[in-house]
């Protein structure tokens, strides 16, 4: 008589975060910091920078599970996933230090203050409040100067790239929650979300004056203010979480790519 086989742990939801404005909030720093300065460096930094968004999610699984006290089939193979991806993580880091120098470590001694907070709203249980979400993004911003410097872009556009992309995010994450919220019929302070986009807006004005910013930058964002001022209105369609968020990767494409292409051309 045979012993029934064991079911078959899934490996695809704890090695793969699901939340689509996290992989847009990976994706734009990257490829806008690739697009400034392409380089060998900053293509190491880049990997290095997906490894890294990668290895939260397991590693948040593994310490919700500690914090409770408990211990499923999961456990262990988050931890597993969680040291993989960041010994490689670590490893295209160094990589990038040696083909690049240490012109890319202010930026990410800049972001490591942003990434512990987050981290530690995982491992409190606080990840999803909107404090350590926006933290968690502007941290992933920080890939963009790293990878310009590292490619020998000029430091005033290196960090007007993650001036704007922080903007960007913190603006997004505000937006997103109060969208959210007032779709399903619950209270929500729609008048903070504009206020982070006038912000944000007023701030790719002001690098753009600084020549430390793209003049596209400032198209994108007044689209992104637009996209936010009727989405919180009354005559707004609502949506599901999920629409939501292909609408946003939408914008966020469309964000990166008037970046890139104001950089590149210097417009």
């Amino acid at each position: 008589m045979h012993e029934p086989a064991r079911p078959t742990l899934a490996w695809k939801p704890i090695a793969l975060p699901v939340e689509h404005g996290g992989w847009g909030f990976l994706a734009e720093p990257v490829l806008l910091g690739l697009a400034i300065a392409p380089s060998l460096a900053g293509s190491c930094l880049g990997l290095a920078t997906v490894l890294a968004f990668l290895a939260r999610h397991p590693l948040r699984l593994w310490l919700t599970d500690r914090r409770k006290g408990l211990r499923y089939p999961r456990t262990a193979v988050s931890f597993r996933f969680f040291v993989g991806y960041a010994v490689l993580a670590l490893a295209f880091l160094g990589a990038a230090f040696v083909l690049g120098g240490a012109r890319c470590w202010p930026a990410l001694v800049a972001a490591l203050p942003l990434g512990l907070i987050a981290l530690g709203a995982d491992a409190a249980g606080r990840s999803r409040d909107a404090a350590p979400e926006a933290a968690g993004a502007a941290a992933l911003g920080a890939s963009a100067s790293a990878i310009g410097l590292a490619g020998g872009a000029p430091p005033a556009l290196a960090w007007g790239a993650w001036a704007l992309l922080a903007a960007r995010a913190v603006a997004s994450v505000l937006y997103v929650r109060s969208r959210i919220r007032l779709d399903r019929g619950l209270p929500a302070a729609p008048r903070w979300a504009i206020a982070a986009h006038v912000l944000a807006l007023a701030a790719a004005v002001a690098l753009a004056a600084i020549a430390a910013g793209p003049r596209l930058g400032v198209v994108a964002f007044l689209v992104l203010l637009a996209r936010a001022a009727w989405g919180l209105s009354s005559r707004r369609r609502p949506l599901r979480p999920r629409s939501l968020g292909y609408l946003e990767l939408g914008f966020g494409l469309l964000t990166l790519a008037l970046l890139a292409i104001g950089y590149r051309i210097g417009a």
